[in-house]
């Protein structure tokens, strides 16, 4: 949730966003709501309430991966938003084949538990969308899998724990060795303070892939 602003020093000016996004975790709130996530260019990780997000209307939009024309409201900066999604791509074809399911939480779940709130990451945004159409409508998971691997180094670097770029050159074998290695830091540093549940995720994401070169 959106921290408090100080005091003194500084005019609380509210909230008032209108912005693509992708929508990266959803939260269950009360009986019909939800908390949703959603990683933006200019304003990185924001969160909002969205009122009957658990709907029959908006049950298919507040899905992770979707891609949305977010408005957020709020009178205080230091209150959580209210918000109105519309959606603009949804990844619900893709949640029924395991690979790209699995592709697609991990994405989405990784973004969601390592990166401050309200700090503008435009790279790992653009990186993020690029993964995602990649997941949904390469031909196979090989061709994704080098986009994976960058998003993972880039998030690394972007948060101060190193990362670098995987070789253009590097074949599926190179670049499942290069995603084992980056599982490490990822689970120290990125992930310290979050349940085993995200790192499961992950774990998941690279059963599947390692059955592509056995």
């Amino acid at each position: 949730m959106d921290r408090p602003l100080p005091a003194q020093g500084r005019r609380d000016v509210g909230v008032n966003i209108a912005a693509p996004a992708i929508l990266v975790a959803a939260r269950p709130h009360g009986e019909t709501a939800v908390i949703a996530r959603m990683m933006t260019a200019e304003h990185g990780l924001v969160a909002a309430y969205v009122a009957g997000g658990r709907g029959r209307v908006l049950r298919p939009v507040v899905i992770p991966g979707n891609v949305v024309a977010a408005e957020l409201r709020a009178k205080s900066d230091s209150q959580l938003p209210f918000a109105r999604l519309e959606l603009v791509e949804s990844r619900a074809p893709w949640l029924g084949e395991p690979l790209p399911a699995a592709a697609i939480g991990w994405a989405t779940a990784l973004t969601a538990a390592a990166l401050p709130e309200r700090h503008a990451y435009p790279g790992l945004y653009s990186a993020l969308d690029a993964l995602l159409r990649a997941i949904c409508h390469a031909a196979s998971a090989r061709d994704w899998v080098r986009a994976l691997a960058l998003y993972e180094a880039l998030t690394l670097r972007e948060l101060g724990y190193g990362g670098a770029p995987p070789p253009a050159e590097a074949d599926l074998a190179a670049l499942l060795e290069i995603l084992a290695r980056q599982g490490l830091p990822i689970e120290r540093y990125l992930l310290a303070e979050r349940t085993r549940d995200v790192m499961a995720a992950r774990d998941m994401v690279m059963q599947r892939l390692g059955r592509m070169v056995r």
